[in-house]
This record gives structure tokens, sequence and C-alpha cells, in this order.
């Protein structure tokens, strides 16, 4: 009984001191022209333990937002979201079209070959914070060292940045 009580003991320990980790893979971030105020980052999440990607941070950018683009009565429109549920062990893919995350009021010009710094939010089941820091490559405009560009006019247009 004594050698039940510490391995239960210990399991309800080591579990405590888990943290929750995110494995992010192919991040990459859309190039601009020097007069534009807003690009995508785009990436694949994959949680260990379910949680949620509650905010985004950049240095470059006034604004990060958490955005989905869907279909409404025919017509694709973009929409910011509170945050993205991640189910432990299944990866959510950001990307063109659907989930990613929007970089407004940019400081600067991102070119192909620069990287951006993000800081991503989660929330773990326990609504415990933590934050993961990643440095995502740039994709040229028109550049192949990337997924294709999103095509002009997707929807972004009619957001107020």
């Amino acid at each position: 009984m004594k050698k039940l009580l510490i391995t239960t003991l210990l399991a309800v320990t080591a579990s405590a001191w888990a943290q929750t980790t995110v494995k992010v893979e192919d991040a990459w971030v859309r190039g601009t022209v020097s007069t534009q105020k807003a690009t995508g980052a785009f990436m694949r999440l994959t949680p260990s333990a379910n949680t949620r990607l509650v905010a985004v941070q950049s240095p470059v950018a006034g604004v990060v937002e958490i955005h989905e683009m869907a279909m409404d009565n025919d017509i694709m429109k973009m929409r910011q979201v509170p945050g993205l549920d991640l189910a432990a062990g299944r990866t959510l893919e950001l990307k063109p079209g659907g989930y990613h995350v929007m970089l407004m009021d940019l400081k600067q010009q991102v070119k192909g070959g620069d990287s951006v710094s993000l800081t991503l939010v989660f929330e773990d089941e326990a609504k415990k914070r933590f934050t993961q820091e990643i440095k995502v490559p740039v994709t040229a405009l028109g550049g192949g060292n990337g997924p294709a560009p999103m095509k002009h006019g997707m929807g972004h247009g009619s957001h107020k940045h």
C-alpha cells in the first residue's frame, strides 16, 4: 500500500512538472513591398497536450492577430479569431486561405532572406499561459523558397488595418 501511494504521488508530481510543448514546423512569413503595411505568417503547430494559441507578438508589427479565412455566402472572408484550440498530438496548419497570423501596422518592410521574431502565447487546460519564441524566415515575393504566396485580393482588402 505504501509503495502504491509513493508511486501515485510521484506520478502526480511528475505530471505537474511536465510542461506542454508545441512543435512548430514549416514556419514562414510572406515578404512585402516597401509600402505594404500587413503580411501573413504561416506554420504547422503540434502540441504535446491539449492547449490553445491565444496570442502572437512580434517586434516588426504594431498589431498581431490570429485570423481565419472562411466562406460566407459564397464569398471568402477574413475575420479575427480569439484563439485556436490545439488537440494533443494533432497538427493544425496555419496556411494561406485558412487560419493564419496577421502582422499589421508593419514597422518596416520584411524581405526575402530576413527573419522575423514571433512570440507565440499558449494557454494550457489549467489556463496557465506559456510562451514560445521562434525566428521565422521571410519568403521573398514570387520566390521559390517557401509556399506559393496567396493571390492578391483574397479577403484582406476589406479588413481595417
